[in-house]
């Protein structure tokens, strides 16, 4: 898949299949769609095209960062996750549309011409049935239908039943992570649910016990953490081994109180220094809440407990 930031690079397509669309969480909704654009691209002999944006547009047009309508929004992918996931279902051209103040002011007619038309040479599009566009969202299916003779494209809307017969939207995954339902996410996301992020030193308390941990700082401040508790993960290094793992994100009661929340990630059979590399977890299953102990003895027996959990689920 060729990805493309600038659409003054982009090459123009004489018989491009387009859909377009923030597709955060390229969950299982997102890919009955991609599916159909890979399925028409094929019919018609022209390359898959998707158009995304970034920064989230709620960012851009939203309240203040401070704001607790925006500090709601926390993101399924990065746009790095976002590129590998659309990568896997067969799309050979993504363009990533920096999405600004000036881009969210233009008409559904600058969009089409200046995009659809100009830069990429759009002759079948592929929408969702909730898909809009242009300044105020004045665009959608309706409007391109009335509109495709004139432009010279044909226009095919995924219909609501279609999408939402598999039960799932980025909300109601959120809300899974939230409460860490992990299992649901999973199967609304159709893999599991990835968290990347960077090690960094912390208390180090965790080896003096024999469980060393990695301290990971996300990579995306927006990016959805998990709720609070225990979970068995599999870790995968900057060097790409994969290790089983076990997660614990909270705000540790046993050691202390008022304590900031932190990711705390023991590699299970692996020795060696991770500080300042990436990590990426993938959450498989929720193992239990995070519970204060009567010293370090007890959080010590807790975490064997932890550990022969932690390898039945991953065994699965």
């Amino acid at each position: 898949m060729q990805v493309i930031r600038d659409l003054a690079d982009f090459p123009f397509l004489t018989n491009a299949v387009v859909t377009s669309g923030t597709f955060d969480g390229v969950h299982r909704g997102h890919q009955r769609i991609l599916a159909r654009l890979r399925q028409v691209a094929d019919a018609v002999g022209g390359p898959a095209v998707v158009i995304t944006y970034w920064p989230h547009p709620r960012l851009v047009l939203g309240p203040p960062p401070t704001h607790p309508e925006l500090l709601e929004l926390q993101l399924l992918n990065t746009l790095d996750e976002r590129i590998v996931r659309l990568a896997e279902f067969g799309v050979d051209y993504l363009l990533v549309m920096p999405f600004t103040r000036e881009f969210a002011q233009w008409t559904s007619e600058q969009y089409i011409q200046e995009i659809l038309l100009k830069a990429v040479g759009a002759k079948h599009l592929v929408i969702g049935y909730d898909h809009r566009f242009g300044k105020n969202r004045e665009g959608g299916f309706e409007y391109l239908s009335q509109h495709a003779g004139r432009y010279g494209f044909t226009v095919e809307e995924i219909p609501r039943q279609d999408v939402d017969a598999v039960g799932v939207s980025s909300t109601r995954i959120r809300q899974a992570l939230r409460t860490g339902d992990v299992a649901t996410a999973t199967r609304y996301l159709g893999y599991e649910y990835p968290l990347t992020g960077t090690v960094v030193h912390g208390q180090k308390l965790g080896r003096t016990i024999g469980y060393p941990t990695a301290n990971l700082q996300p990579t995306e401040a927006l990016k959805l953490v998990p709720a609070q508790g225990i979970y068995a993960v599999w870790a995968t290094t900057a060097a790409g081994t994969r290790h089983q793992a076990m997660l614990s994100i909270g705000v540790r009661p046993t050691i202390g109180a008022g304590l900031a929340q932190t990711v705390e990630v023991n590699l299970l059979d692996f020795s060696g220094d991770l500080y300042d590399q990436q990590l990426t977890l993938e959450f498989v299953a929720w193992l239990r809440g995070e519970e204060k102990y009567d010293g370090l003895d007890a959080l010590t027996a807790q975490l064997a407990l932890d550990a022969q959990a932690t390898r039945a689920a991953l065994a699965q």
